[in-house]
């Protein structure tokens, strides 16, 4: 078996994005899955800034990587709450060579019956 997992599009406008993403795990767990596809938001982005990230992660750690030659961690989630990144204009990928505007997820320390339902509200760059 697997994890039970989706990824829906909310929001695909011309300057933002914002996806959902959820899982119900069996124990398996993901690892460095792409979880955010710039190119394949419409207008195709070259990247995205996260502006928000609303969570509940339940039994695990869900990590967000910005996609590069080298995956640089983003943000570590567990428990549930809020990150409000706008103030600053959101977090960007800082990932060095070969950055694809991409963003991953890895789950630790999860075990059957661990959930996530996150949340990404996030603005699309076209530099």
């Amino acid at each position: 078996m697997a994890d039970a997992v989706t990824s829906q599009t909310i929001i695909d406008g011309q300057r933002n994005a914002v996806m959902k993403l959820t899982n119900l795990s069996d124990g398996t767990g993901e690892a460095a899955v792409t979880k955010v596809d710039a190119s394949t938001l419409s207008g195709a982005p070259t990247t995205v800034k996260v502006e928000k990230i609303h969570y509940n992660v339940q039994g695990m750690v869900a990590t967000l990587l910005w996609d590069a030659d080298t995956d640089v961690r983003c943000v570590d989630l567990a428990g549930d709450g809020c990150f409000d990144f706008s103030r600053f204009g959101g977090l960007t990928n800082n990932g060095g060579a070969g950055v694809t505007g991409d963003i991953k997820l890895t789950t630790t320390g999860h075990t059957a019956g661990d959930s996530y339902t996150i949340v990404l509200e996030m603005v699309k760059d076209y530099g």
